[in-house]
């Protein structure tokens, strides 16, 4: 993020949502320590205080929550670590939230303004997302994040035992309106964010509600050449449907992260992925390129530990991915959730670590397949060797070069009509690529990194110098594998030293300590 003199990826997308949901003879105030240290005791000086955050926050939270509450000042909590782990929170806060707050949060500050709270609330019913607010993205300190955070819908059809968010959010997707959503989109361009992540845990989960947005977004891209780009995540199942892949890339989607999880299919069943094994689909490959061919990039997360996994595991990922050729692969240990349908099935069958060993394997489960020692080393081997310069450039080079990857928005006839858009838009992608690529060259202080960004830098430039859209997309993920190197070097010291790995469930926060409040006054 220095490179780009930025200090986070994206704004949590509740924190505005939240503001918009306040009544207007409230001053609100937004602090996400992402991007800004916390006054304490300028937050003193709030009637209200109120955090959110995750599990894997837990601990900052708690210290948040222990200061604010020293200094006397009455706090409340939600979010999803409040919601899967309420009794974790609850004797800290004066009031705590569980699951959706769309209703229970405004129905709160009436209660509180007429002095009746309650200590504890729960929303009942799912969240009707057609009737909530534009998020007031005016109070976000936009100028100090990379991306944009934009929701479309909420839930998921799946069942995938490791998942989370049908517990909290429900089995039947919830979808904005395209009212809803241009006028987000309108309110990112106005702040000056010009890419927006829709972090819909799983976009296409109502595949034809969505195609409606779709063409809504099209039409809003179009009438003004395509100010925006977007990304997303979404189910692999996107492979199996030609229109829905023709209109994200109309709609200027130009990656989508998918949940692959293993190339093991037998873990696959077992965690009910089952919409990653289809025979009648396709190999987990081919769904993949399939989606690549359509103009859109694709990266992935990756799971190690499952009950179907041994040691081989370490060596077939490095080897999917790079048959896959995505670059950019998110590697981590199955951990169980609260709530869940695996912490249920493990801790009924005394799997589940206490903190202290999770702290020191990674995770809080006990594999099956393995030691809990193999796991933790075997997920530290394959990182180092997926997150290598040479395996991830292979990858990259393989998509961006050898199989001159392009997106979907590059080759629309639509740019014949819009020549002067399309001069500027190559022209500033051009400069966009110089900035980017000087930055790492002056910056990275590794000499080897240095030399070997130089060199792809290079190569890029022979291959695709008339295409400045793909020149600077590649230079993103050179800057991007920067950022793996830090990870996997990270992981390889604390392996060296016995310490508790880096992204080890709560234990990260000792690392990044970071966590978002809202401030009411």
């Amino acid at each position: 993020m220095p490179l780009f003199g930025k200090r986070a990826n994206l704004p949590v997308a509740c924190l505005a949502l939240l503001a918009a949901l306040v009544p207007d003879h409230h001053e609100v105030t937004l602090i996400d320590e992402n991007v800004e240290d916390i006054d304490f005791d300028r937050v003193a000086g709030a009637d209200l205080v109120c955090l959110t955050g995750m599990s894997i926050q837990g601990r900052r939270l708690i210290e948040i929550l222990e200061e604010v509450k020293s200094r006397g000042v009455m706090v409340v909590v939600g979010g999803p670590m409040a919601t899967v782990e309420p009794e974790a929170l609850g004797a800290l806060a004066d009031v705590i939230f569980v699951g959706e707050a769309d209703e229970t949060w405004p129905q709160f500050l009436r209660d509180w303004e007429q002095g009746r709270h309650q200590s504890r609330y729960e929303q009942q019913e799912k969240t009707d997302v057609t009737r909530l607010p534009l998020p007031r993205i005016n109070l976000l300190k936009a100028d100090r994040y990379m991306f944009g955070s934009l929701q479309i819908s909420r839930g998921c059809p799946f069942t995938c035992e490791f998942c989370d968010i049908i517990v909290t959010f429900g089995r039947r997707p919830r979808l904005k309106t395209s009212e809803q959503v241009l006028a987000e989109l309108e309110s990112f361009e106005r702040a000056g964010l010009k890419i927006v992540f829709v972090v819909d845990d799983n976009l296409i989960g109502n595949k034809k509600a969505i195609k409606t947005v779709l063409r809504d977004i099209i039409q809003w891209q179009q009438e003004r050449a395509y100010p925006l780009t977007l990304f997303t995540e979404a189910s692999l199942d996107l492979a199996e449907d030609e229109e829905l892949m023709e209109l994200m890339g109309l709609a200027n989607f130009q990656s989508v992260f998918i949940g692959i999880e293993t190339p093991n299919e037998d873990s696959l069943r077992e965690t009910k992925k089952h919409q990653n094994v289809r025979p009648s689909a396709g190999t987990l490959l081919e769904r993949v390129h399939r989606v690549q061919q359509h103009g859109i990039d694709v990266w992935c997360g990756m799971i190690v530990g499952f009950d179907h996994d041994d040691p081989s595991i370490f060596g077939v990922m490095p080897k999917f991915l790079a048959e896959a050729r995505i670059s950019a692969a998110l590697i981590g240990m199955l951990h169980a959730i609260p709530t869940t349908p695996l912490y249920d099935r493990l801790k009924q069958a005394g799997r589940l670590h206490e903190d202290d060993a999770s702290d020191k394997y990674g995770t809080n489960v006990i594999p099956l397949g393995m030691s809990p020692k193999e796991l933790r080393e075997g997920f530290v081997q394959v990182t180092q060797e997926c997150y290598a310069a040479d395996a991830y450039f292979q990858r990259l080079d393989a998509q961006f070069v050898d199989e001159n990857f392009k997106f979907t928005l590059h080759h629309l006839p639509y740019w014949t009509s819009h020549r002067w858009a399309w001069a500027k838009r190559c022209f500033l992608n051009y400069c966009r690529f110089v900035v980017v690529a000087l930055r790492l060259l002056r910056f990275v202080a590794d000499a080897t990194l240095r030399s070997r960004y130089r060199k792809q830098l290079s190569r890029v430039l022979r291959a695709r110098w008339s295409e400045p859209h793909i020149l600077f997309t590649y230079a993103l993920k050179v800057a991007t594998h920067y950022h793996y190197a830090a990870i996997a070097r990270a992981l390889q010291e604390s392996q060296r030293n016995g310490d508790a790995l880096p992204n080890a469930g709560r234990s990260f926060s000792r690392v990044k300590r970071r966590v978002e409040v809202q401030a009411a006054a």
